[in-house]
């Protein structure tokens, strides 16, 4: 399948880039980070955010959670840029370098499961994880589309569905594009939509529960998960729930700090704070 010649070729034989990795002093260090949803592959990847975002964190344990390469994707049309392949060289050298990566495939990188128990260029395949935080606490890792009906009962809904979305997506790049040209900041669309149609909130709502009560039943006092491209940090009925969002939308990852403090991490809001301040030191230069 062209998807799996995809997923090897992209772990094995990218080519690297530059090691311009952002000075030790200029980098947010964590215990853990999780990241899922990047979509690679696929025009809605916000790859050169990403690449910012991991030359600019290190940490102990980088979980990649689902929907890493989009195999629904590449199989409809393939889109493959130089980005794409510095995401995953950047992700290999963290590897080198002494993170542990782990990667627990995702619907959209389904193909992936069948490689559990591997391990690809340091970087370890998994079904799940059971992460200990600096505090004690236990957080079972899943993508979490086992607990969406649409994927399990009616996957060709869900390819509909992914259809339409990738649509949205490039109506947004229009709609932004358009803006960037009035000087207004970036605005989502999808995310709009997903945050104001009844039954969409209603979904993201019924997933979060579901996720919970299974964390809960599976002895966990937290659940890790991404697939609703939806970052959110709360507490359901006693259980942490923890969505680290996505890097086509929101730009999110979620993090641990040395105590076992849990943060939702917003880069788009970094590097528009960041903006002002690489202004301003160019015009001193000046």
């Amino acid at each position: 399948m062209q998807s799996d010649a995809a997923f090897l070729n992209a772990w094995t034989t990218a080519a690297s880039p530059v090691d311009d990795d952002a000075p030790r002093e200029n980098k947010r260090h964590y215990r853990s980070l999780w990241i899922s949803d990047l979509h690679l592959g696929t025009p809605g990847c916000q790859a050169k955010a990403l690449l910012d975002f991991l030359k600019h964190t290190e940490c102990e344990t980088l979980f990649l959670v689902g929907d890493i390469i989009d195999g629904w994707q590449l199989r409809r049309s393939w889109y493959w840029p130089q980005a794409h392949n510095d995401v995953v060289q950047k992700l290999l050298r963290k590897a080198r370098k002494g993170t542990r990566v782990i990667f627990i495939p995702g619907n959209h990188d389904e193909f992936a499961r069948r490689y559990v128990g591997h391990n690809f260029g340091g970087i370890d395949v998994a079904e799940e994880w059971t992460h200990q935080t600096a505090d004690g606490r236990k957080l079972w890792i899943t993508h979490g589309d086992y607990f969406d009906g649409v994927i399990q009962c009616a996957k060709w809904l869900a390819h509909v569905g992914d259809s339409l979305y990738e649509f949205t997506l490039k109506l947004n790049r229009y709609l932004n594009s358009l803006r960037a040209r009035m000087g207004l900041p970036y605005w989502s669309l999808s995310k709009y939509l997903k945050l104001k149609v009844k039954r969409a909130v209603n979904f993201i709502g019924d997933f979060e529960a579901a996720v919970a009560k299974e964390a809960r039943r599976r002895g966990a006092q937290g659940v890790v998960c991404g697939h609703i491209h939806h970052a959110e940090l709360r507490e359901i009925d006693g259980i942490v729930y923890a969505n680290d969002g996505d890097w086509v939308e929101s730009l999110t990852a979620l993090a641990e700090h040395a105590d076992g403090r849990l943060e939702i991490v917003d880069w788009a809001a970094v590097m528009r704070d960041r903006r002002p301040l690489a202004i301003a030191a160019l015009e001193v230069l000046a």
